[in-house]
């Protein structure tokens, strides 16, 4: 059987938007009924010998700034073991909406690049980053689908330039949907581009997984 990045005794912290969130402070608390809870799920089945803590800080509507504001009490407080971290989404549409609110681009690499630079020297802790994904291949220029296309490849690209300074493990949830397209239709995974379906979070977890065993 594969090594598992987690340890005997360790603690695996998940945070990020509503996709990690997925219902973990309502009914499915306290892990949600998406991905999390999904691979947390596989985990416990194949290592059942590991006392492993899982906690899941989602939120749903966060950005990276919104990460920004409560990294403190929501990670560096929890004194996580390893701790995966999957933004993006809310930044890219807040940007192309506009507002005073919007995250660009350059304002995600500078915000993201400060959440590891906190993380690194508090805790030391490894990481999996998990890019942000949209679940469609609507290239038309006047359509949002579209332009959300267009300018995805910019977040995508600080996540995986973060991943390589700071040495953390790296999942690539755009390009793997996009290749499961080639193949469905997207109603398969999601029922709008940005919430998966349990399929759509079956694939994420099953991503995941796979990097925390290579």
């Amino acid at each position: 059987m594969a090594e598992l990045w987690v340890g005997d005794g360790q603690k695996l912290l998940f945070i990020g938007d509503s996709i990690t969130d997925c219902g973990r402070r309502g009914p499915d608390a306290p892990l949600g009924s998406g991905y999390v809870r999904m691979t947390c799920e596989q985990i416990i089945a194949r290592w059942p010998e590991r006392a492993i803590t899982f906690i899941n800080k989602g939120i749903g509507g966060n950005k990276v700034t919104d990460l920004q504001a409560r990294w403190h009490d929501d990670v560096l407080a929890n004194e996580p073991d390893r701790l995966t971290i999957m933004i993006g989404i809310n930044d890219l549409h807040s940007h192309l909406r506009g507002g005073p609110d919007g995250v660009s681009p350059e304002l995600f690499a500078e915000q993201y690049e400060r959440l590891l630079g906190r993380t690194a020297a508090a805790l030391a802790c490894p990481m999996i980053l998990l890019t942000p994904f949209y679940i469609s291949r609507d290239t038309g220029p006047d359509s949002f689908r579209g332009r959300v296309l267009e300018i995805m490849p910019r977040y995508l690209e600080t996540v995986e330039r973060l991943s390589a300074r700071y040495g953390t493990r790296l999942v690539r949830l755009h390009e793997i949907f996009q290749h499961q397209l080639r193949y469905r239709d997207a109603d398969t995974f999601c029922p709008e581009p940005v919430h998966p379906n349990h399929t759509g979070h079956m694939i994420i977890a099953q991503a995941l997984l796979e990097a925390m065993t290579a």
